[in-house]
């Protein structure tokens, strides 16, 4: 097997596929991808991903050429390797199929402290140099140190409620304090904050695959859902609180760069190679991710792709030990992506093997509705 991501021998991987425990003795932990893609449409030999170390990498694809596919193949081989824990970011809820390979999908929930005070205002829409917005800002600071006061537990968290009522009393225009209550009582609707919630450690404490349900979650609570995971994963590991070695797997991560969760993301790009944690980025907008997301993956999955700015960001990827430009080396089927592998320094086209477990990214055909069935039994009446 030709193993991405690993700079010696490919063969040596305990191969997981989720269909397997993984644990191969004492054997490099690997996930099966799919196989090599030859020119004549036939599958060559079986192609894998490094799990034993850290990596960042990016999954681009235009809608309906498997982008959120492959994701899914990542999770189920990474649930089922030794030693490390994948967290699904699911905007759109297409990976709840984990669960037939132990995995579980939750309805996140995060304190807030999770979210730094500085953050508070953009999370929230307001200026943080406005009133409403510096206030909160104030307010919050104010309530996580009174929460923590004393106590030698920094995990100590002020609830949103308190907040209000910090609000409700802070030295400020009457204008500004309304505003902010009703911004944070809209926070509060949100359902993601709860002062109890258990450490975002805890989502990867075992190994089984975690997808975090945010389908349906306003932008800015999926955002900051995203930034208390991201952040919180690479404190843990920074701590030593945490012993595997995570994987968050985003999708739709174009959504979440730019905002309040894009600190987050960035640091794990940047610096969680040091304490071990990994971050794939999927998207069908590869335009919208910043450039840093190209640079700093070390593994590009790339399916089918037709918008200019999307090639163009693709075109960041290219290095010198490529030969030509990837854009024409777009494999055009379903399932099929040009694999680039800074490790090994080389591009291959690959077939996406098979999924375990279901997958619910398919879109819906009108011909199969009930509606359709029932008219054309009526056609067919005499």
């Amino acid at each position: 097997m030709h193993v991405l991501g690993r700079h010696f021998g490919s063969d040596e991987g305990a191969i997981t596929d989720g269909a397997n425990d993984g644990s191969g003795g004492d054997r490099i932990p690997t996930v099966r991808l799919g196989s090599f893609l030859a020119r004549d449409g036939s599958a060559g030999a079986a192609v894998g991903v490094d799990a034993d170390g850290p990596h960042a990498g990016v999954v681009f694809g235009k809608r309906g050429t498997g982008k959120s596919y492959t994701l899914g193949v990542l999770a189920e081989g990474l649930g089922a390797a030794r030693g490390v824990s994948p967290v699904v970011v699911d905007p759109m809820g297409v990976f709840g199929g984990l669960e037939s390979a132990g995995g579980r999908v939750v309805e996140p929930r995060i304190r807030p402290t999770a979210i730094p005070p500085e953050a508070w205002p953009d999370l929230l829409g307001l200026d943080s140099a406005g009133g409403p917005g510096s206030l909160v800002w104030r307010v919050v600071a104010g309530a996580v140190d009174a929460a923590v006061g004393g106590s030698e537990r920094s995990s100590d968290s002020p609830s949103l409620a308190a907040i209000r009522e910090r609000v409700a009393t802070a030295d400020a225009p009457a204008d500004d304090r309304r505003a902010a209550a009703n911004h944070l009582r809209l926070a509060e609707s949100w359902g993601v904050f709860d002062a109890g919630a258990p450490p975002v450690e805890r989502l990867a404490a075992d190994g089984a695959p975690t997808v975090l349900d945010l389908a349906g979650a306003p932008e800015a609570a999926a955002a900051a859902v995203v930034r208390a995971v991201a952040r919180g994963l690479y404190d843990a590991r920074i701590r030593g609180a945490l012993d595997r070695l995570p994987w968050l797997l985003v999708d739709e991560a174009h959504a979440f760069f730019g905002g309040v969760a894009d600190p987050a993301l960035r640091t794990l790009l940047t610096r969680g190679r040091a304490p071990g944690v990994s971050l794939v980025c999927a998207t069908q907008r590869p335009g919208a991710l910043p450039s840093v997301a190209v640079s700093q993956s070390d593994l590009l999955v790339a399916h089918r792709l037709t918008a200019e700015r999307d090639l163009d960001r693709l075109a960041e990827a290219e290095a010198t030990y490529l030969a030509g430009d990837l854009a024409s080396r777009l494999p055009a089927g379903t399932g099929e992506a040009l694999v680039v592998d800074d490790a090994t320094e080389t591009a291959h086209t690959v077939r996406i093997r098979e999924r375990r477990t279901p997958h619910g990214g398919g879109s819906p055909c009108a011909s199969g509705t009930e509606a359709a069935a029932s008219a054309a039994a009526k056609s067919e009446d005499p």
